[in-house]
């Protein structure tokens, strides 16, 4: 009985080699002893059985360890080598190589056509992107807006088939129907789309005469867009199916609209607070008053309490906008500006005049004094 040669041996390896240094070699020597490659040629059967034998242990982790600890007595203990796969010499080289190279060539390296399967689904529509302008009134409480969106649409006189009424598709006769066509390159099978049917899998004799075959016509859609409250400028809406047809029942694609929200002459926002500015006049803000301020829903008393700076932030709570994906809204921001009279009469010189004197030369404004007080340490 013949002695079997060592399976690193065979395949022309150090025992240290790596897993991609085993499978390159046994593939550069498989493609040169492959039956396929040498018909009627014993030798190269019986060499490239014993290349498949040595790649079968090599390749697989706990086999090969078992190779090394006990050598060729490991194929008759528990768990033992079975080489009726490769060994066998009945795989075909596409086989071995669709298994070895599989994560490279996909499919395509079994070298098997895909005779009895027609392509899945058609080709899926593409997306369509618009904007939309809305009024800050409309981001805070939500709208809908209809938009016409020109795109294609399927054909209603074809049903989206292409073919002309009374005929049918046709099974095209170069790719069987399965859209795609194999033929064999060296030693791999190399699948395309059916260049007659543009993989399709079917030919139109007879087109339709209102979409010329395609089943598609271009229209403009009407479409309702609901916009929730709470929106802001960047935000994109989807609209699921409501982009372009697909083509050969593929699904169609989607419509993402962008919100843009027109400039408000009173209101501006920080994510979901309103911010407004309302000027007082000096009075008002140094004795306290009650006074009435816009909102969203219309106006509301603030109280300005005595002695408030100009510039102070009063908060109305809940008065803001919807928080969008959650509960509550935010507030509005009342930033409080102190106006100073620009013209005054005689007699309001004098009461201003009397005012100062009687509070000594010691206005007691808090920011003033906060100024002179750092002015002090500055300079000693």
């Amino acid at each position: 009985m013949a002695t079997k040669r060592d399976y690193y041996e065979v395949l022309g390896l150090a025992r240290g080699a790596s897993a991609e240094e085993v499978k390159k070699a046994y593939r550069k020597l498989a493609i040169q002893y492959h039956p396929d490659k040498n018909p009627g040629d014993k030798k190269a059967e019986e060499r490239f059985k014993e290349l498949s034998e040595a790649y079968e242990v090599l390749s697989d982790t706990q086999k090969r360890q078992m190779y090394d600890q006990f050598g060729h007595a490991a194929a008759g203990g528990p768990g033992g080598f079975d080489f009726q796969g490769f060994g066998g010499g009945s795989a075909s080289i596409n086989d071995i190589f669709g298994d070895i190279f599989g994560d490279l060539f996909g499919a395509q390296a079994s070298g098997r056509t895909r005779t009895g399967k027609r392509r899945s689904g058609g080709k899926p529509g593409d997306d369509l992107r618009t904007s939309v302008d809305i009024t800050f009134e409309e981001a805070a409480f939500g709208c809908e807006k209809v938009m016409a969106i020109p795109k294609s649409v399927q054909c209603d006189t074809c049903t989206g088939t292409g073919a002309k009424a009374g005929t049918q598709p046709e099974t095209c006769s170069q790719c069987g129907g399965h859209g795609e066509v194999s033929f064999q390159q060296g030693f791999f099978a190399i699948t395309r789309p059916c260049s007659r049917c543009s993989g399709s899998g079917q030919t139109i004799a007879h087109p339709c005469l209102t979409c010329s075959g395609t089943g598609q016509i271009k229209k403009r859609s009407q479409i309702a867009v609901k916009i929730p409250a709470g929106v802001d400028t960047g935000q994109r809406l989807k609209l699921t199916s409501e982009g372009e047809a697909g083509e050969r029942g593929g699904p169609p694609g989607d419509l993402y609209v962008s919100i843009h929200i027109l400039p408000h002459d009173f209101f501006t926002r920080d994510e979901f607070d309103v911010i407004c500015e309302v000027p007082v006049t000096f009075t008002h803000a140094a004795l306290g008053a009650e006074i009435e301020v816009p909102t969203l829903e219309g106006k509301v008393k603030l109280k300005i309490p005595p002695g408030t700076q100009s510039h102070k932030i009063l908060r109305l709570k809940n008065k803001g906008l919807a928080r969008l994906g959650s509960y509550g809204r935010g507030d509005q921001l009342v930033k409080i500006i102190v106006e100073v009279p620009s013209k005054l009469t005689t007699e309001q010189r004098e009461l201003l005049k009397r005012f100062e004197e009687t509070s000594g030369g010691e206005i007691t404004h808090p920011m003033h004094q906060n100024f002179f007080e750092k002015v002090k340490n500055l300079f000693g």
